[in-house]
């Protein structure tokens, strides 16, 4: 086992001789490993996806993954004749995760290093340990929620609307959809996932702090601070808990600490709905709102909503930008998004 990786949230097969024991193109009668389905129903059911790096023929594995009962785990499979690296890197792209949060399987130690070396800070694993994966550390979220359970399925559903968005304007994409976006005060059930969300979470996530279990519940029942979670569903099924905020509040402001939503619906707007509902509420009590951002490598488009929100940047320290909007104009809600409040 090679390379370095962080929680794995998508375990990459290769099929030949790791999936199934045989050469399929070499005539092979290909049997799956014994235990392997195990394995991905087990992860599955964690939260951890599944797709396929393969040299292969395309229709012959894909016919043999339907065979097997096998194609509905594997999302965005590459079976090609090119380098597993770009497969590889493919598939972190297509799933919007980073490529450290990857786990490669492969028999042969060649494909092992060339994925190593063509995408660093992947997982690279020797076949031989495939029925040991349930047990290593990085296949062992700390909480498995609901939307854990259901994660492979919400990918589906996103590329089911993929498909639909083909060939529209963006606006009338969004305005098909029948967004209904909940936001709630968090209650103990939602902790767990939004512990995970906070712990996954680095695209869209104001200071890239993760809180642990017991201080978001400190924050919940604390009569200073407001902890929000957003959920949001359409016409082609949920997408779960999406979204976090924190805010403290302080006889001069509301203090937002923390501002995080699900890379999952980055392209959805719905990052801007929910500070456009803290900017409300805080104009009811006559407060302004503060917010901090810590740049990263890769929450820019973060930035981008305060700054779509009306948030000014008044002061900059180090790699912390200190925001605060006015409430002199505050956004109202997308006319496309249907916005609950409340169970």
């Amino acid at each position: 086992m090679t390379g370095r990786s962080k929680t794995v949230k998508c375990v990459v097969w290769d099929l030949d001789n790791t999936l199934w024991d045989g050469v399929l193109l070499e005539g092979d009668q290909v049997s799956l490993r014994s235990g392997i389905v195990d394995v991905i129903r087990t992860l599955d059911q964690r939260g951890i996806l599944h797709s396929v790096a393969s040299r292969n023929d395309h229709d012959k594995a894909m016919e043999k993954l339907v065979e097997f009962g096998l194609d509905d785990y594997f999302l965005f499979p590459q079976i090609t004749w090119g380098a597993k690296s770009a497969s590889v890197a493919n598939i972190a792209k297509s799933l919007n995760i980073a490529t450290d949060t990857l786990a490669f399987i492969d028999d042969d130690q060649f494909e092992r290093d060339e994925v190593a070396a063509g995408v660093p800070g992947v997982l690279c694993i020797d076949a031989t340990e495939a029925l040991d994966l349930p047990d290593l550390p990085g296949m062992q979220p700390r909480f498995i929620t609901e939307d854990s359970r259901q994660r492979r399925a919400m990918y589906q559903a996103e590329i089911r609307r993929e498909g639909v968005a083909e060939g529209m304007a963006p606006e009338e994409f969004l305005r098909s959809l029948g967004m209904v976006l909940t936001i709630t005060e968090a209650d103990e059930s939602d902790l767990a996932r939004v512990e995970e969300l906070t712990a996954r979470t680095n695209q869209l996530n104001s200071t890239g702090i993760i809180y642990s279990f017991a201080e978001l519940e400190a924050f919940r029942q604390s009569p200073d601070h407001l902890l929000l979670v957003a959920g949001l569903e359409d016409r082609y099924g949920s997408y779960g808990k999406i979204g976090i905020a924190l805010v403290e509040q302080t006889n001069e402001a509301w203090l937002l600490r923390l501002l995080l939503m699900s890379c999952r619906v980055m392209s959805r707007g719905v990052g801007k709905v929910l500070l456009s509902y803290i900017l409300q509420q805080a104009a009811l009590e006559d407060k302004t709102v503060r917010a901090d951002f810590v740049r990263t490598p890769r929450n820019r488009a973060m930035y981008l909503t305060f700054k779509l929100a009306g948030f000014k940047e008044v002061e900059r320290v180090d790699n912390v930008a200190h925001l605060s909007h006015d409430l002199s104009a505050i956004d109202p809600f997308s006319d496309y998004v249907d916005v609950k409040i409340g169970r």
